[in-house]
């Protein structure tokens, strides 16, 4: 497949991904709706590679990205299952938005990258500015767990963010189902200690979307998804990756709000747009990377 095809696949997974954990979690617990759909995108994945006669690589480095792709996949996950619950799947989408901020900065770190140019700086402080006006709305809306929901995803930001350079960092060249299955197979115990933390119960009367959108995000969410994803990380710059999320949250507010009645005020709505804008002052290189991609194709 080439590059620009899995990049676009993955943005329109991406869009639907927020949605799709909302309705999941209709009628049974979120650690419930995340361990049924990391079993279904386990054993689908495991379908693809025995289909392809792909082998799953032993040796050191791809067990190093195993654990760390498997760890990030949990913090991830269980972060943003527990917050989906309490925060609109746009608002999910917009959040994650902020990944390439974050991932940037680590990759500074981390991978020598050099992205804190002036310019960037300022889409940071931008970005943070609209994330600063939602996350006062949410508070003021004093709702639930609104403002808890916030952080926990933000938290999912930051473990998502840093699982990514570290797979960069680690540079494993493990075919990407085999990656997909590994990360899974070591989060797996993970998710099923959630479980039983949590509820440890099996709904017996799961609903109809909660079941079909536990079914999406399995095979495409999980094993469609992630090993897209984990072939575009082996092609592309961390930061360049993560700008994905820069088209997703619009495409995710739209869906939230025409397919479950989601509303967008005028304070998300504008800080939305602040985070946005800051994104593309953050990425203000990226239509070379669309050049790159083409030029691949």
């Amino acid at each position: 497949m080439s590059v620009p095809l899995a990049y676009a696949s993955i943005i329109l997974i991406w869009s639907t991904t927020p949605l799709a954990v909302r309705w999941s979690t209709e009628g049974t617990g979120f650690a419930f709706a995340v361990l049924a759909r990391m079993l279904i995108g386990v054993t689908v994945a495991a379908l693809f590679l025995r289909l392809g006669r792909y082998p799953i690589p032993l040796h050191a480095r791809a067990r190093r990205a195993y654990v760390v792709g498997g760890l990030g996949l949990f913090g991830t996950m269980a972060l943003t299952y527990w917050g989906a619950r309490h925060v609109g799947s746009g608002l999910i989408s917009v959040l994650f938005g902020l990944s390439p901020i974050v991932a940037g900065v680590l990759a500074t770190r981390w991978l020598g990258e050099r992205n804190l140019t002036p310019i960037k700086i300022g889409g940071m402080l931008l970005s943070a500015a609209g994330l600063a006006l939602i996350f006062l709305h949410d508070g003021g809306n004093a709702r639930g767990n609104e403002a808890a929901g916030v952080v926990a995803l933000l938290g999912a930001v930051l473990a998502s963010s840093a699982s990514l350079v570290a797979m960069k960092r680690i540079g494993d060249d493990s075919p990407p189902l085999a990656t997909t299955i590994g990360s899974i197979v070591v989060a797996l115990p993970l998710f099923a200690l959630l479980w039983l933390a949590t509820d440890g119960t099996v709904p017996r009367d799961l609903p109809l979307r909660a079941g079909g959108a536990i079914a999406y995000l399995g095979v495409f969410g999980s094993a469609v998804g992630f090993a897209l994803y984990f072939y575009v990380v082996r092609h592309l710059e961390a930061s360049k990756v993560a700008l994905i999320t820069l088209i997703t949250p619009v495409l995710a507010l739209m869906l939230g709000h025409w397919l479950n009645g989601e509303a967008i005020g005028p304070r998300v709505a504008a800080g939305t747009g602040l985070i946005l804008a800051g994104l593309a002052m953050h990425q203000h290189t990226a239509w070379r990377v669309v050049q790159r991609l083409r030029v691949r194709a």
